[in-house]
């Protein structure tokens, strides 16, 4: 169980991909956030249980995207050292 940091590359802002990605994860009842970075790309924080089966969720929502979006790249991190509370997840801004 640990927080993970994902970046999203490609046509991710103003194209609802914030909110896509906000329903998608609340839906399959992660935690977490996302936001969009003053470089073009989305940051999403989520919280991982099964590495196994809910990171290859994960990965696969934000490789989906809305349907104006284009993912073109998508880079992880485990987040150390986080104290972030949350029951839900939120766009952020």
């Amino acid at each position: 169980m640990e927080w993970y940091r994902f970046i999203s590359y490609g046509k991710v802002q103003h194209v609802f991909y914030r909110k896509f990605i906000s329903q998608a994860m609340m839906r399959a009842g992660f935690n977490g956030y996302v936001r969009n970075l003053d470089d073009g790309t989305v940051e999403t924080v989520v919280f991982i249980v099964d590495e196994d089966s809910d990171l290859t969720r994960v990965v696969k929502i934000l490789e989906e995207g809305s349907p104006m979006s284009e993912v073109e790249k998508i880079d992880y991190e485990v987040i150390e050292n986080i104290d972030m509370e949350t029951d839900g997840f939120e766009i952020r801004y």
